[in-house]
């Protein structure tokens, strides 16, 4: 497994300057923000200058681009804000391969108007399934000509919440371009090890095929996201478990501290070689 962090960990508005900061820290892909090309994270245009850019810094430094956020909110309760995050999301889809990677990863979404990562209890009705699977469906349309992947997390505060919810996504829409992002401190808050351990295995299993990244976030014993290594997941569990699946993709590390990165690659380094 490669290595990798959010380039927006680290301070800077042009990717020279994050991706040497990545390499530094001992990371060897991001997953690109465009935020870190000093815009925003879901530009309405991106020129070719831009995108060159992108792919010059990753050139220079080494460091690969293994996706690019591409988050918005999917099942937003006005219909016109999806319309808009659509939009915007064909844009870092056109120019994905140029930038240097085959994936965009999204966010399915929140009833919640105001935080995309903020739970609504509404997320759990069968109007806001159809409107992902609307949603969902035509950024499906869009990526598959390209040959891009979307990369979707089960995300506890979003409509797939669970592996569960994101094999029901896949097989209801039967899409190529449907990829997994996984990330064990988004499948649980407070579980205990045995119950972590087998939450972490059956969800690996059920998504394995689809798994083309995972994520390397933590949490604390009472819930509360912490930096990775120092809090409760079981890294040797979920990577071996990653393992045995047959995943050899990109293990992407984020919600630490730039001064954390190099001892947060330090221990996933060891985890791996352990493994």
């Amino acid at each position: 497994m490669r290595l990798g962090i959010f380039a927006k960990t680290f301070a800077g508005s042009d990717p020279g300057t994050v991706l040497a900061a990545s390499k530094a820290a001992g990371f060897a892909c991001v997953q690109y923000n465009m935020a870190c090309s000093g815009m925003a994270a879901m530009p309405d245009a991106l020129s070719v200058q831009d995108v060159a850019a992108v792919s010059a810094a990753s050139r220079a430094s080494g460091v690969a681009i293994a996706a690019v956020s591409g988050t918005y909110n999917m099942i937003h309760p006005d219909p016109a804000v999806r319309a808009k995050g659509l939009v915007r999301l064909e844009v870092l889809l056109r120019n994905a391969a140029a930038m240097g990677t085959g994936m965009v990863t999204l966010c399915t979404g929140t009833r919640d108007a105001d935080d995309q990562w903020r739970h609504h209890p509404d997320n759990g009705s069968a109007e806001a399934w159809a409107d992902l699977l609307d949603e969902m469906g035509k950024a499906c349309a869009l990526a598959e000509p390209l040959g891009i992947k979307l990369g979707i997390e089960p995300e506890l505060a979003n409509v797939v919440d669970t592996a569960a919810r994101a094999r029901a996504l896949i097989d209801t829409l039967q899409s190529p371009a449907l990829a997994i992002v996984l990330d064990p401190a988004n499948l649980f808050e407070v579980a205990t090890l045995t119950d972590q351990r087998d939450l972490l295995t059956r969800s690996v299993n059920l998504l394995a095929d689809r798994i083309a990244m995972a994520h390397a976030k933590d949490r604390d014993a009472a819930g509360g996201f912490a930096t990775t290594g120092k809090g409760v997941v079981d890294f040797p569990h979920f990577l071996g478990a990653l393992k045995a699946a047959g995943f050899d993709g990109d293990l992407v590390t984020h919600g630490l501290a730039a001064e954390e990165a190099a001892g947060v690659a330090n221990y996933l380094g060891r985890v791996l070689a352990d493994l």
